[in-house]
């Protein structure tokens, strides 16, 4: 009797696999779950991504913004390393936000290149990812010199998660390679990809972006070689670069999606952060009324806005702070104008224009390429008259300034004003330039600062901070170390990166800053 119940069992549990086996991939699929994604999401995740809040050591090394507070605030105001604040333009890009597990843009971009390399009907969004990931590791390679590449985010596609790092200017290389080509291989007659954050898919804008993006990343040659640089921006100027700031790549955050450093002004440190002293006082020694609109002293600085009390946008009455202070020192700089509160009686980021949380995110401007243009035409490897592409790189600067809010528009007869008391000067041709550049390019702080190691201007006075990291002190940062995680987890290759880099300090310079 017990053996025929066990029979019984056994046929009764095999008729139960049969059926469950007929029916396994049905109802073992979740109902509600994409089994696979539209590359062109992956796109524009990379590209939200790519606005990073990268604020404690660019714009502090380049002295347009600064705070005096030690701890974790720290980075290039004192120059000093920080570990949690010099590895986010790293762990960002590679990791994303969050470091989970969809990645950061590199990923991403790996990703969908991956799926679209070989779809002739997303030729234009293969394309346009190549251009993206250019941009991205030019980021990377300009703030640490050596990083993953021919293996970087292909732990997902071929298991690889331990990446070699790859030499920097093979990089660099690789990036011109790929911004010509995929620019040139752009074609408004196949398929549009309007989930595009930038341009909705626009080819002509992103043919611009694409060749202005190759300026740039020819420029940064001109130390090194003169032959490649002059090369590749006759190739970029003559597929065409940006005409106007309807070409801007940018990202319009809103009050649902913040901008990340809109946010930093905004938010409990607000009390800590402060235009740098050479910042406003070249714009105050210029009469530039950007700074009209950029800066503002705060009767109590440390409150959020409903309660910041007097806001004095009155440019005679800025002041940025010095550099070389923390908070037990500040009261001893020469001016000092006293405190309110938890705050400073500096000026500020106005929280009201460029300061707003929903402000958007430029990558590459209209401004930036025409002034890169006027330098190329300075040097000889472009055709045109330097005065009028710098006066309209100017222009277009101060223009661009009314996307972050209707009230910091500029007139056109304040910008005149400000040509005739501050008129181009030929002798000076290169140091004008790249000064504007580095005022066209405030709030992106990443090109401010490879752009200020890359021409040297403008003319700034080393930090003096006093207890500043000693292989920088008396200097200027040129890079930032890599995350503290990947010696210890990447070590092999870490140890490559730094035998070929250099030492992993602040002073090693990146290739093309020679």
């Amino acid at each position: 009797m017990k053996k025929n119940y066990i029979i019984l069992a056994l046929i009764c549990l095999i008729t139960g696999l049969n059926s469950c086996k007929k029916d396994f991939e049905e109802v073992n699929t979740n109902p509600v779950l994409a089994l696979s994604s539209d590359p062109v999401y992956l796109f524009s995740n990379a590209q939200l991504n790519t606005a990073l809040p990268a604020y404690y050591y660019q714009p502090e090394i380049v002295q347009q913004i600064t705070t005096p507070s030690t701890g974790v605030l720290e980075g290039g105001n004192h120059n000093v390393y920080f570990d949690a604040n010099s590895n986010i333009v790293f762990n960002y890009l590679f990791k994303g936000p969050t470091g989970g597990q969809s990645g950061g843009p590199v990923v991403l971009l790996i990703a969908a290149i991956e799926q679209t390399k070989n779809n002739p009907l997303r030729t234009n969004l293969y394309n346009m990812e190549r251009i993206l990931k250019a941009y991205e590791f030019m980021l990377l390679v300009d703030t640490y010199g050596d990083v993953p590449y021919s293996e970087a985010g292909k732990g997902y596609l071929e298991g690889i998660n331990l990446p070699k790092y790859d030499n920097q200017q093979d990089i660099y290389d690789d990036i011109l390679k790929e911004l010509d080509e995929a620019t040139k291989a752009l074609d408004a007659t196949k398929p549009i990809e309007a989930a595009d954050l930038f341009y909705k898919g626009n080819i002509a804008q992103w043919k611009k972006l694409g060749n202005s993006l190759l300026l740039r990343a020819a420029m940064r040659f001109t130390k090194v070689d003169a032959a490649k640089a002059q090369k590749y921006v006759a190739i970029a100027v003559a597929g065409g670069l940006m005409q106007s700031n309807d070409d801007n790549a940018f990202i319009q955050f809103n009050s649902t999606f913040n901008n990340p450093t809109g946010s930093w002004f905004q938010a409990t440190e607000r009390g800590n952060i402060y235009l740098g002293a050479p910042f406003v006082n070249y714009l105050k020694a210029t009469s530039d009324p950007r700074l009209n609109v950029i800066s503002v002293k705060y009767a109590n600085p440390a409150s959020p806005l409903a309660t910041v009390g007097a806001e004095n946008t009155n440019p005679a009455d800025q002041q940025g702070m010095p550099f070389g202070y923390n908070e037990s020192t500040m009261a001893s700089a020469p001016g000092f104008p006293g405190r309110s509160g938890a705050g400073y009686l500096y000026s500020q980021v106005n929280r009201r224009t460029l300061g707003k949380i929903d402000i958007p995110e430029f990558f590459v401007t209209y401004s930036q390429t025409t002034l890169l243009l006027a330098e190329a035409v300075q040097r000889g490897w472009a055709t045109g008259t330097v005065s009028t592409l710098y006066a309209a790189g100017v222009k277009a600067h101060m223009d661009q300034l009314a996307k972050y809010d209707a009230t910091a528009t500029i007139s056109p007869a304040a910008q005149n004003a400000y040509f005739v008391a501050s008129p181009f000067d030929p002798t000076k041709a290169l140091e004008q330039i790249n000064t504007q550049y580095w005022v066209s390019s405030f709030l992106n702080g990443n090109e401010a600062w490879a752009n200020f190691r890359r021409s040297g201007f403008p003319v700034l006075t080393p930090n003096p901070y006093p207890n500043a990291d000693p292989a920088v002190k008396g200097g200027f940062i040129r890079r930032l170390q890599y995350p503290l995680r990947e010696q210890s987890v990447n070590s092999a290759n870490y140890t490559a990166a730094i035998t070929h880099n250099g030492p992993d300090n602040m002073a090693t310079r990146i290739f093309w800053d020679k």
